[in-house]
Order: structure tokens, then C-alpha cells, then sequence
């Protein structure tokens, strides 16, 4: 037994290829660079969930006279579930059911591709109350702070 810094040794391992370097984007990274992150975890999500994500989709509020995009809902796959990840309604039309037709239109494309049911995640001054007319249930919260709204799961 060799006991002391004479028993340390620098070993060399060789790597097939070289490590990446950390290239730290703190505003604004390039969407090309967004579609890598993503490309390479879709790619380890199919390889270890044994599912395909399926594309994202929309029930869109569309002006009547230009019939430009206004607000509306858009959804992406969730592993089962459908995961509304965007609900907006024009102050003009709050109040008025678009926001309960948009949700009852996102559950029945759910239920098209055999999903689970819909799950969301919100903020305190969003519409928790909304949410819980339709039946979701809160299942997790984290704490508001300075700087930090409180999020609603």
C-alpha cells in the first residue's frame, strides 16, 4: 500500500469525441438553437417513454371581418395527456363563453386522439376560478415571492 501524493496519479481517458463547450445565451437564444434542445430531448423521450409526441393543436378566435388571429388556445401533446400550454381571450370578449367553447373544443380533440383528459398550469392573476368552474383541480403550487407571482398547477 502506497500512502501520501505519491500514490496519486493523472490519468488520461480518452474520449471518442470531443465534450461540448457551454455557449451561455442569457437573452434571446436563436431559435435554430431552441430546435436542437428540443430535436435531442424529443429524441430521448421516444427512445425511453416508448411514445411519439403528437404535433400541437389550436381552436383559434379569428376576427370576423379580416380574419386575423385574435386569441384562442393552443395545446401540445403531453404524454397522454393534452397540455394546454396557451389560453388567451381579447379583454372585448371576456365574459361572453368563448373561454369555456375554446376548452370544451381542446377536451374533445383530446378525447379524438386518446388522451387522458387536458392539464394546464396557471398564475394567480390569470384565471384559477375559470379553471375550476370547468372542473380542473389544483394539484400543486408554488409560492409567490419578490419578483415571483405564485403558479398554479
Amino acid at each position: 500500500m502506497i500512502a501520501g501524493p505519491a500514490a496519486l496519479q493523472r490519468v488520461e481517458i480518452e474520449s471518442p469525441c470531443p465534450l461540448p463547450f457551454l455557449d451561455i445565451v442569457p437573452d434571446n437564444p436563436d431559435p435554430a438553437d431552441i430546435r436542437a434542445i428540443v430535436a435531442t430531448l424529443d429524441a430521448y423521450n421516444i427512445a425511453n417513454s416508448g411514445m411519439a409526441e403528437l404535433p400541437g393543436f389550436a381552436v383559434i378566435l379569428r376576427d370576423p371581418q379580416t380574419r386575423a388571429a385574435t386569441g384562442g388556445l393552443y395545446a401540445i401533446d403531453g404524454y397522454g395527456w393534452a397540455f394546454v400550454r396557451y389560453l388567451a381571450i381579447p379583454d372585448e370578449y371576456r365574459g361572453q363563453g368563448l373561454g369555456r367553447r375554446l376548452m370544451e373544443e381542446a377536451k374533445r380533440i383530446a378525447r379524438a386522439r386518446g388522451y387522458i383528459g387536458l392539464r394546464l398550469d396557471t398564475f394567480e392573476f390569470q384565471a384559477p376560478p375559470f379553471y375550476e368552474k370547468l372542473g380542473f383541480e389544483l394539484f400543486g403550487e408554488l409560492e409567490g415571492a419578490l419578483g415571483a407571482i405564485p403558479a398554479i398547477s
